[in-house]
C-alpha cells in the first residue's frame, strides 16, 4: 500500500504536538498517559496533538531524526523540541510552564505586526510538509527502484533460459527425429526395411525413449524456474524399488558416456530396501546429479554410483566424479537457485538443477550435499526415507 503523508497540524493551533509511537504493546499505554497529562495541564490552552506509527511512516522519523520512540515533538517557529524516553508524560510536567509562557507570549502580540509567529509557524508547518513529502517520494521512489531492478533480473534470466532452451534443446530433438525417421523405413517396402532386425528396432526405441526423456527433464526445470522457488513441489511418495530406478536411470546414459568414452561404476547392493519417494522426482534428482558428474568427469573418465543403508531409517546414494571440484567456498551456494559457479558461466546449463535436487530431497524429508576437493572431483550425496509397509 501507498504511504500518506500525516496529517500535520495546522498554522491557526497554538501548540502543535506530535507523538510517535511504534507497535509495541506498550505504545497504547504511553499514548494514554500523554493524552491524560496533557488534559490536567491544559485547562482552556488549545493544543493539538496527532499519533503518528513510525512503522508505517518511517520518512517523519528520518526528518525529525528520531532514534527511539515513544518521541514527542513541538512544532515550534523556530526549532522544534523533542522529548523521548519512557517518562514523557513527566517531562510534559516540566516543560509546560515554559510552554505556557509562550502562548501567553503570543496572545500578547496578537494582532501586532512584530513579532508574527502564526506567519512564521505557517512557514515552519509548511517547510515540514514539504520536506517529509520529499522524503516519502524518495523511499518510494527507492522501493520502486528496487522492484525494477528485480523484475529487470527475472526478465534478464528468462531471456538467457530462453536462449539455452533453444539451444540445448536441439540435440535430443535432432536424435530423436533421426532415431524416428529411422523406423519408418522398417516399415516401408524394399530391400531396407529387411535390415531392420528386431534388435536393431528396439535399439531405436531406446534411443528415442532417452531422448524424450531428456526434453522432459529440460523443460521440467524450466517451468520450475518460471514458477520460482517459492512454488510448492507437488510429490506422490510410494514403495520404490531404488536399485531398480538406479539401473534404469544409468541405463538412459550409455549413449552419453560411450560418446566420451567414460565408464559408469555402479555399487547398489541387492539386499537395497525398499524407499517411500516419488519416483518421477528421484528420477529427476538422479538424471541431473549423473549428467553433471558425465559434463564435469573428463573424456576417458570414471563416475561412480553407489547405495547404501545408511541408517535404520535411511537410505544414502551418491554419485561421484573425478572432475576439476568445487571450492570450499561455493559448496554451499552450488544449491541456491539460479547460482552458477565461475567456470560454468560460459557453458550451457540454466543453473537450475542442483536447486531443484535440494527441493526434491527435501520435500522427501531427506538431506543432499557435496564433498569435494580441487582437483580431485567431487561427491554429491543425499538421502531417502526406508519403507515401513
Amino acid at each position: 500500500m501507498e504511504a500518506q503523508a500525516p496529517l500535520l497540524p495546522e498554522a491557526d493551533g497554538l501548540l502543535k504536538l506530535l507523538l510517535f509511537i511504534d507497535k509495541r504493546p506498550n505504545s497504547a499505554e504511553q499514548v494514554r498517559r500523554v493524552r491524560k497529562q496533557l488534559k490536567s495541564l491544559s485547562q482552556s490552552d488549545p493544543i493539538e496533538l496527532e499519533i503518528i506509527d513510525v512503522t508505517n511512516q518511517p520518512y517523519l522519523a528520518e526528518h525529525f531524526k528520531l532514534v527511539a520512540t515513544p518521541a514527542l515533538i513541538k512544532v515550534s517557529a523556530d526549532t522544534h523540541q523533542k522529548l523521548a524516553g519512557s517518562d514523557i508524560a513527566l517531562q510534559l510536567a516540566h516543560w509546560w510552564p515554559r510552554w505556557q509562557r509562550e502562548i501567553e507570549d503570543k496572545h500578547l502580540y496578537a494582532g501586532a505586526e512584530e513579532p508574527d509567529f502564526t506567519d512564521s509557524q505557517s512557514v515552519t508547518v509548511d517547510a515540514v510538509a514539504q520536506s517529509v513529502e520529499i522524503l516519502r517520494l524518495s523511499d518510494e521512489i527507492f522501493r520502486l527502484n528496487q522492484d525494477n531492478e528485480s523484475l529487470s533480473a527475472q526478465i534478464a534470466f528468462k531471456d538467457r533460459i530462453i536462449s539455452m532452451m533453444a539451444h540445448d534443446l536441439r540435440n535430443p530433438l535432432t536424435a530423436a527425429s533421426i532415431a524416428i525417421e529411422t523406423l519408418e523405413l522398417a516399415y516401408e517396402p524394399g530391400e531396407k526395411a529387411k535390415k531392420f532386425t528386431p534388435e536393431l528396432i528396439v535399439h531405436l526405441l531406446k534411443n528415442t525413449k532417452i531422448q524424450i526423456r531428456t526434453i522432459n527433464r529440460m523443460i521440467t526445470e524450466i517451468l520450475q524456474a518460471a514458477r520460482g522457488s517459492s512454488a510448492n513441489l507437488q510429490i506422490s511418495p510410494q514403495e520404490l524399488d531404488l536399485q531398480r530406478l538406479c539401473a534404469d536411470v544409468m541405463a538412459t546414459f550409455e549413449p552419453k558416456l560411450a560418446a566420451r568414452h567414460q565408464s559408469l561404476e555402479p555399487d547398489i547392493p541387492q539386499d537395497l530396501p525398499y524407499v517411500y519417494a516419488d519416483l518421477d522426482q528421484v528420477q529427476r534428482v538422479l538424471s541431473n546429479l549423473i549428467d553433471n558428474a558425465i559434463k564435469y568427469t573428463p573424456i576417458n573418465g570414471k563416475i561412480g554410483v553407489s547405495a547404501l543403508h545408511r541408517t535404520t531409517d535411511k537410505v544414502q546414494v551418491s554419485i561421484r566424479d573425478n572432475g576439476p571440484g568445487i571450492p570450499h567456498g561455493d559448496q554451499k551456494s552450488i544449491f541456491e537457485e539460479n547460482f552458477r559457479l565461475q567456470r560454468d558461466r560460459a557453458k550451457d546449463g540454466y543453473g537450475l538443477g542442483l536447486a531443484l535436487c535440494q527441493r526434491v530431497i527435501r520435500a522427501h524429508y531427506g538431506q543432499i550435499w557435496v564433498d569435494s576437493k580441487r582437483g580431485e572431483g567431487s561427491c554429491f550425496h543425499f538421502t531417502l526415507p526406508v519403507y515401513r509397509g
